[in-house]
Formats: structure tokens, sequence, C-alpha cells
């Protein structure tokens, strides 16, 4: 199985959320920090264990993070070496591209997987030494997907 380095829940209450997976399972967390994709606000935390980390994001009406609907799992999500040649791949295989943040200077992608109601988050791997030293300082380097594992089928 490749290795996914977060799975990610989008809510409309960041503080509730996280304080409810603290009581109920012991998880920690990062300081909440606040972030901008285009016109989007929105608040963002990841928990102090992992790989695989927990991810809760809160986002607007209208941003690939709207919990209008109510709260919910969004996405796994993966390194990638080459972003735009896996996300390619992934949507050729089935996983079409739902978001693309390249137009906004970012450089992660979202792809839906309709049967299981949840997306797939690839982000560039070069962005990875920032993630450690925001949210895990200390932590060790994390693999990239890698969509052809040895005997896999092209």
């Amino acid at each position: 199985m490749n290795n996914f380095y977060h799975l990610c829940f989008v809510v409309q209450d960041v503080r509730k959320a996280t304080e409810d997976l603290t009581r109920t399972v012991g998880v920690t967390w990062s300081p909440i920090r606040e972030g901008r994709l285009g016109s989007w606000e929105y608040e963002i935390v990841f928990s102090v264990e992992g790989p695989p980390f927990f991810e809760i994001i809160q986002g607007p009406a209208g941003s690939p993070w709207d919990a209008t609907m109510g709260s919910r799992f969004d996405h796994i999500g993966y390194w990638s070496a080459d972003v735009q040649s896996d996300k390619d791949r992934l949507a050729a295989r089935g996983a079409p591209i739902e978001f693309d943040s390249c137009p906004y200077g970012r450089s992660f992608t979202y792809h839906r997987l309709e049967s299981l109601g949840t997306r797939i988050e690839l982000v560039d791997q070069a962005v990875q030494e920032g993630f450690l030293r925001t949210w895990q300082p200390g932590g060790s380097a994390m693999p990239a997907l890698n969509l052809d594992p040895p005997g896999a089928e092209r």
C-alpha cells in the first residue's frame, strides 16, 4: 500500500472538532493556523502524532473546504514527486481533478473518488520541508506516492 501522510476532515468548527478528537481518542494538536487561498480564508491544524496525521480544515462557503452541508471526512493526502504527471495519471485512472491550486500559486490537487465519496490530495513533495518545519519540527522525510509499485500493471 502506498504511504499516505494524512487524513483530512472538513468541519464547521475547527475548535470543537479538535476538542472532540482529543477527548475521545487522545489526539494532540499543533496550534491552529490561519491561511488564505485566493479569496478564501480558512483555519487549519494538524495532529502532532503522525504520519499519518489528522488534518482539520474549516473553510468558507464556496471554498474547496466548504462544510455548509455538514462536517465530513474529505480526503487522503499523499506527497507527490511530480504533481503534474501524477494528477494526469490519477485523472486517467478514473479520479478526475476536482480542484487544482496551481492557478493560486500553490501545488496541490484534489481528485474525486465518487465510489468512496471522498478525494485524494496530491501535494508537491518540494514543500515537505516547510510542512515538517511548521507541523512536526524534527520529523523525518516522508515518501512520495508511487503510482507504479513493483508488479503493478501499467
